[in-house]
């Protein structure tokens, strides 16, 4: 919270881009509160383990915005996902015991999380509209003067490579385009 706090007196007066940023972030760290417990402590999401219906409904509950696009998918509207597609993931995690496992990565990261700085690699950044904050081009240039390639989509979110896959690889593609 307190790069939050600190980017939100920075940016009071910011342009829109950052402002609305400033905004998402506020209310990631207000109400995403799956990503507490499995920043703090992922071993007690037993349920992950213990039970297929608990571990789809912690999958299916992670942003509101991935919900309902898995939720259209269920009412026949194609978008990027099948009910295939949604099934297939829960009964990898499933299958592979890797629910309780998988939520370790937002420990091992919660500090930085939203914090990165003088990232000198190549980066590339893709701005999914539904992702948990949209970061504006300014502060990705600021953390990552590697930087590039930036470019905003038009759909997609936080799991953009399950849920928009081709916009996804075509992004990857453009990114290291210039790596070649």
């Amino acid at each position: 919270m307190t790069h939050v706090a600190a980017t939100s007196r920075r940016s009071a007066a910011a342009p829109g881009e950052e402002k609305t940023c400033v905004e998402q972030l506020r209310f990631f760290y207000k109400h995403v509160y799956y990503a507490y417990l499995m920043g703090d402590r992922p071993q007690t999401l037993t349920s992950l383990v213990d039970s297929p219906i608990g571990l789809a409904a912690f999958l299916l509950d992670n942003d509101a915005k991935s919900m309902a696009m898995i939720s259209r998918s269920f009412a026949g509207q194609t978008e990027g996902l099948s009910p295939t597609d949604v099934l297939d993931n829960i009964t990898h995690y499933w299958l592979t015991r890797t629910g309780v496992s998988s939520a370790r990565l937002d420990m091992e990261n919660k500090d930085p999380f939203f914090a990165a700085k003088g990232v000198t690699i190549p980066v590339a950044v893709s701005v999914f509209p539904d992702e948990i904050y949209e970061a504006p081009r300014s502060w990705s240039e600021q953390a990552y003067p590697g930087l590039i390639h930036y470019n905003r989509l038009p759909k997609g979110g936080h799991f953009a490579a399950w849920g928009q896959p081709k916009l996804w690889i075509q992004e990857v593609r453009r990114g290291l385009r210039s790596l070649r």
